[in-house]
């Protein structure tokens, strides 16, 4: 990886894209600290100090953009959101799958499009809920409808930007550009871990071994938990094909040997995104229009904390093994869902039989079908179970004592991200090469 960097770095073309995007990455960080008009800076530092839940796990993706309550403070969530639903309604309306399979570029722009228009909308009803859940808390300065009309303004301007920073960075600069965004959002975070660990060492200013070992057992997991999301998202089960030879004019084609990667953690992190999406959807709408729900009793109040179990430290033990069993099972489920989705055992089948193809051992057409199908489901079980275990390290933490801002989600979502953007740069290097060869 190192290597790849430096040839990259050394590479004129890659270097001028490089360093366009760090630019683009300079100016995220800089709207990070920009707050939106009508804020109280003094009464939202106060409002924030109590950060969880749901506002400390936003707070931790958008690199500490919500606790300021800038520009970006929303992050790129609602474009997240408005591309997942478009894909599940690709998948129930025929004209949206038709511009997804057979449109091309033009039917690519047009789903672009649709996801764009879908983003505003979700952004502006986020932008509204969060005005109105902070309104009654004294952050915002003379509080009515100039005042909301600019925070909204604001909020929903920061995140078109966002998708417009991302949009450049897909095109013109290195990796995808909304992978890039969520990344430096959560590796900003790191100063704060490695300020909780130097605490745990030296605590009230003296020497701690006690701490010194937990610190120490703390990273020595955290390069092992790596080294397996890694090695997960790496490794793949890979399905033996061969083609037989066939005449074709005076030519004869075929006999050719070849394989079916089939990754063990085939979805990603989407299942992950979906499942805490899913848990703390409640929690979000909740909080817009029940008051005070957080310190409030009752059905509402449990359901709520039930819900933010997850990302908070604050609700009972019995809400957080609850969660923990949901959230494993929400999981697990949705990577199924997603693998089955974008992989189709029946067609990959089809077009090996079309091909003059075939497993060996299996027969051609219906035995290939339930052969791929049994292998997709034994490596999703693995997949499922090794995203859930992941996810909810955080739970575990937190039974510690450790205030760790570094989750299992940030973990995969960073891990991914780097190995995609490393695996661009070489392709990028792989490519001038060649044009410098034929050149």
């Amino acid at each position: 990886m190192f290597k790849t960097i430096k040839n990259a770095i050394k590479t004129p073309e890659v270097r001028k894209k490089l360093l366009y995007t760090l630019i683009l990455i300079i100016i995220f960080r800089l709207g990070c600290f920009i707050t939106v008009p009508g804020v109280d800076a003094f009464a939202l530092g106060e409002a924030m100090q109590s950060n969880n839940g749901i506002a400390g796990l936003i707070d931790i993706i958008s690199g500490g953009a919500f606790s300021r309550f800038s520009v970006f403070a929303m992050t790129i969530s609602p474009y997240i959101t408005a591309s997942i639903v478009i894909q599940l309604l690709a998948m129930v309306i025929p004209a949206l799958e038709r511009l997804t399979k057979e449109g091309g570029e033009e039917g690519r722009k047009k789903i672009n499009k649709y996801t764009k228009l879908l983003t505003l909308v979700l952004a502006l009803i986020e932008a509204l809920g969060l005005y109105f859940s902070y309104k009654s808390s004294g952050i915002f300065i003379n509080p009515g409808f100039l005042t909301g009309f600019l925070v909204i303004l604001g909020l929903v301007a920061g995140t078109a930007l966002l998708m417009w920073l991302g949009e450049q960075i897909t095109s013109k600069g290195i990796g995808n550009g909304i992978s890039i965004i969520i990344f430096i959002g959560i590796v900003s975070g790191l100063p704060s871990v490695v300020t909780t660990l130097w605490n745990l060492i030296f605590q009230t200013g003296a020497f701690s071994t006690t701490g010194l070992l937990i610190a120490l057992a703390i990273i020595i997991g955290a390069i092992i938990l790596v080294a397996g999301v890694v090695f997960v998202q790496q490794a793949e089960r890979r399905v033996p094909v061969q083609y037989a030879k066939k005449v074709v004019g005076r030519k004869m084609m075929g006999g050719q040997n070849t394989h079916i990667p089939l990754k063990l953690a085939m979805a990603g992190v989407m299942p992950v995104i979906f499942a805490s999406s899913f848990m703390t959807f409640p929690a979000m709408i909740l909080q817009i229009i029940v008051k005070d729900i957080a310190t409030s009793t009752g059905f509402w109040a449990g359901v709520y904390k039930f819900s933010i179990a997850t990302s908070s430290s604050s609700v009972p033990i019995g809400y957080s093994i609850a969660n923990a069993v949901v959230y494993l099972l929400l999981i697990v489920g949705f990577t199924f869902f997603y693998t089955y989705a974008t992989f189709n055992p029946a067609e990959v089948s089809n077009n090996i039989k079309k091909n003059g193809g075939f497993i060996p051992g299996i027969r051609a057409g219906k035995p290939t079908t339930d052969y791929l199908s049994s292998i997709i489901s034994k490596i999703t079980w693995f997949g499922g179970l090794f995203l859930a275990i992941i996810a909810i390290l955080p739970m575990l933490m937190r039974f510690t004592g450790l205030n760790i801002a570094f989750g299992g989600t940030s973990i995969l979502i960073v891990v991914g991200v780097a190995l995609e953007t490393v695996q661009q740069l070489e392709s990028q290097l792989l490519m001038r090469h060649y044009k410098g060869f034929l050149g």
